[in-house]
């Protein structure tokens, strides 16, 4: 199919049955596009159904008719096996922060690689040296322990807590993602651990927080919440709610958990320094704070950090504070082949001291509200809309007239219809052939190096999608 085509969709709508039926109409439309210019995809796609149940082995990936291969990256490009390029706008869901092929990084690796060598089996230079860099960077943590991604973070974090209380009940809030085995999305997954030991807030609900800690005084171990609900749709949490639940924790005997795994970019201390108390302008303590993601620059990782005390429960030495009578608990052991791994601990180490540095997270940040911004002035008036804060951000199509901040996702369930699922598709489908790489859900998440100029495209994009599909956005 010519690379120049165009379809003009601006039709006027008929109604509701009228409108879903020139909505699937358009979109076959887009899905015999794709097949058609995606040949080698489709061919390796049926290859890999013969080795791995759908042909995948990471759900998030897998799109209708079949997801797009990649070859390579470089920098802030994707090409894929058909030879597109793509201006990459997810960096892996916010893990590739610095890119595809960041010089630090590279260095970092083939440095590791040539001088020190793979699995030492043995305590290394950089695991504490990358551990104390993330202490000066999030002071709330005091000591902290890696592991191997962020689901094992919220793990571990669990596990002191339930050490340190005694109790084994957790209180979560519909629409988080903790993890691979901690999702609570679209209510309690399948696959979740401790299936009976969940208590489920609303989010965004300050009052039906407090009084579902308060109500739980003596059950629940620990609170555990996003700054910013990632997998639910960047939904910002308030200054309010966030402190809340601090407050209540603390006042009812239980842990205050922040999962910063995906919102620790967005902020030189994370989204904990930026979260501020309504009342006393101030930012948040958590007494475990999780991490993951990009803060090895593309390597497996995952780390959990907090009080002294609560961390000792993981201190192995026989000798130790932990083993005196009076201390309440005894050590736990923590176990991890990769635990600190040469590639993740230097790479990490090079990450926060010299890419990713509190400079240029603030510069990012900054262009991704002015992105985020942009976005929004080319949609108003439509039920088109994004959520998010800094450089991370969803697009949403919503029938009910929202604004950019949506509060739960409660609201957004409610909020969409068949028509708005098909218009986010025919987005993705449109952006793809467009080339700008983008979760299908509508995720964005800028890479490091990605300049305004480049993002303009995007919103040029936007700008002309709105006006071909104005009579079905409104």
């Amino acid at each position: 199919m010519d690379a120049t085509k165009s379809f003009d969709f601006r039709v006027t709508s008929k109604g509701s049955d009228g409108t879903v039926q020139q909505l699937q109409e358009l979109l076959d439309n887009h899905i015999e596009d794709f097949i058609n210019y995606h040949p080698i995809s489709q061919n390796l796609h049926q290859h890999a159904l013969t080795a791995l149940p759908g042909g995948n082995t990471r759900s998030v990936l897998h799109t209708n008719p079949f997801p797009v291969c990649m070859d390579r990256g470089d920098r802030n490009r994707l090409i894929d096996v058909d030879g597109h390029e793509y201006l990459d706008l997810i960096g892996e869901m916010t893990a590739g922060l610095c890119g595809h092929s960041n010089p630090k990084i590279r260095d970092a690796i083939m440095c590791t690689v040539s001088k020190t060598g793979l699995n030492l089996g043995a305590t290394t230079v950089a695991e504490s040296l990358f551990a104390a860099e993330i202490c000066r960077r999030f002071p709330s943590v005091e000591r902290l322990r890696f592991c191997n991604s962020g689901t094992e973070a919220n793990l571990y974090a669990l596990s002191i807590a339930r050490r340190a209380t005694g109790l084994s009940k957790i209180i979560v809030f519909s629409g988080a993602y903790h993890g691979g085995v901690l999702s609570f999305v679209h209510g309690l997954a399948g696959n979740n651990v401790d299936k009976s030991d969940w208590i489920i807030g609303k989010y965004n609900d300050t009052e039906g927080a407090q009084r579902l800690i308060s109500d739980n005084k003596g059950r629940a171990a620990a609170v555990i919440v996003e700054g910013m609900q990632g997998a639910a749709g960047c939904i910002p949490g308030t200054g309010a709610f966030i402190h809340g639940i601090q407050a209540a924790a603390k006042a009812n005997g239980m842990l205050f958990i922040l999962d910063e795994v995906m919102t620790s970019r967005l902020a030189p201390g994370g989204l904990q320094s930026i979260i501020l108390n309504p009342h006393s302008n101030t930012g948040l303590k958590p007494d475990i704070t999780t991490l993951g993601k990009y803060i090895a620059g593309g390597m497996t990782i995952g780390a959990f950090g907090g009080r002294e005390e609560l961390l000792s429960i993981y201190d192995p030495r026989e000798n130790s504070a932990m083993n005196e009578p009076e201390r309440p608990f005894q050590p736990l052991s923590h176990s991890g082949t990769f635990n600190n791994n040469t590639l993740a601990m230097n790479v990490g180490l090079a990450v926060l001291s010299d890419v990713y540095t509190p400079e240029a997270c603030t510069e990012l940040n900054a262009m991704g509200d002015w992105f985020r911004q942009s976005i929004l002035d080319r949609c108003q008036g439509t039920k088109m809309t994004v959520t998010g804060i800094g450089a991370v951000c969803n697009i949403h199509f919503l029938s009910e007239k929202f604004s950019s901040r949506v509060l739960n996702v409660e609201e957004l369930e409610k909020g969409r219809t068949k028509s708005d699922t098909m218009l986010r598709d025919i987005f993705w489908f449109e952006a793809i052939r467009k080339g700008f790489w983008m979760a299908r859900r509508g995720m964005l998440a800028l890479i490091m190096g990605t300049t305004k100029s480049e993002l303009q495209g995007y919103l040029d994009f936007v700008e002309v999608f709105v006006q071909e599909y104005y009579s079905f956005l409104v």
